[in-house]
């Protein structure tokens, strides 16, 4: 049986996925949403690093749930996530993370992105109302089908979550319609067809593939999968609202002690601010 997760008052509440990106297009920038895998490279440091991304900028945060079989993640992630594994990382600890970030005053959206598995293990339900009580912001799941979320959407609807929904290029205009009808917070617009992970150059036809997001949605547009670089930031600014980053940072702070990792990382979120 799940072990129960602490539910005790958080001491800050999120800010909100709504006025987050508000705020960010009122100044006129694109939306910085960091990745972290929890646990990696350990639980201790992977609560410092998402700390010094907070302090450096983030201005939200995928919450990385390790799982064995994460259908969607490159090489970087699917590492992360062996490492978090191995040293028995569970569900529990990623919601405890969150609660011990809002102790520390944390205020940014914070979004658990994970694998169906153990979120259908834990209890949609009670999963939903534990992330409402410790302040997990909303879901990303991507091997859940918008066909086969009614179950989770329903509970994340009942306690005030967002469930957001991936999107990719090969999306056809009426799955975006369905999608935009269930999604909630923002949309994650996939910017390939393949796997997460850093590349040197940017898809093409993304300018096209957003206005078609777009043109379904109201809701903000973040894109994720291979954001490596401050240029690239520009380039996805200039079409959605915010960009992911995971595996390009990840590559640039796992060769340094875990000690170092957190500094580093903040110094990788500057760097794209630039």
């Amino acid at each position: 049986m799940t072990a129960p997760v602490t539910t005790s008052p958080a001491a800050s509440r999120s800010i909100g996925i709504a006025a987050t990106f508000e705020r960010a297009r009122s100044e006129g920038r694109t939306a910085l949403l960091p990745f972290i895998t929890v646990g990696f490279p350990d639980l201790a440091t992977s609560e410092e690093i998402a700390m010094a991304l907070v302090e450096a900028g983030a201005d939200a945060m995928e919450i990385g749930v390790p799982f064995s079989d994460p259908l969607a993640d490159g090489s970087t992630v699917q590492r992360t996530g062996q490492v978090a594994l191995a040293q028995g990382t569970r569900l529990v600890d990623c919601l405890e993370l969150v609660r011990r970030l809002r102790s520390r005053g944390v205020t940014i959206p914070l979004v658990l992105m994970g694998y169906t598995n153990p979120f259908y293990q834990y209890g949609y339900d009670r999963l939903a109302a534990d992330a409402a009580e410790i302040g997990v912001d909303g879901f990303i799941v991507p091997d859940l089908p918008a066909e086969e979320s009614d179950r989770f959407l329903e509970a994340c609807r009942a306690h005030g979550r967002d469930l957001i929904f991936l999107v990719a290029p090969t999306s056809t205009d009426e799955r975006l319609r369905l999608i935009a009808e269930r999604a909630s917070g923002f949309v994650y617009c996939v910017s390939l067809t393949g796997v997460t992970g850093a590349r040197s150059d940017m898809a093409a036809g993304l300018p096209e593939y957003i206005a078609r997001v777009r043109a379904t949605t109201d809701l903000p547009l973040v894109v994720g999968f291979g954001i490596s670089t401050a240029e690239h930031v520009a380039t996805v600014g200039k079409h959605a609202d915010g960009a992911i980053i995971a595996s390009a940072m990840i590559n640039a702070i796992e060769v340094l002690p875990p000690a170092e990792q957190p500094a580093a990382a903040a110094a990788f979120m500057r760097n794209l601010r630039s």
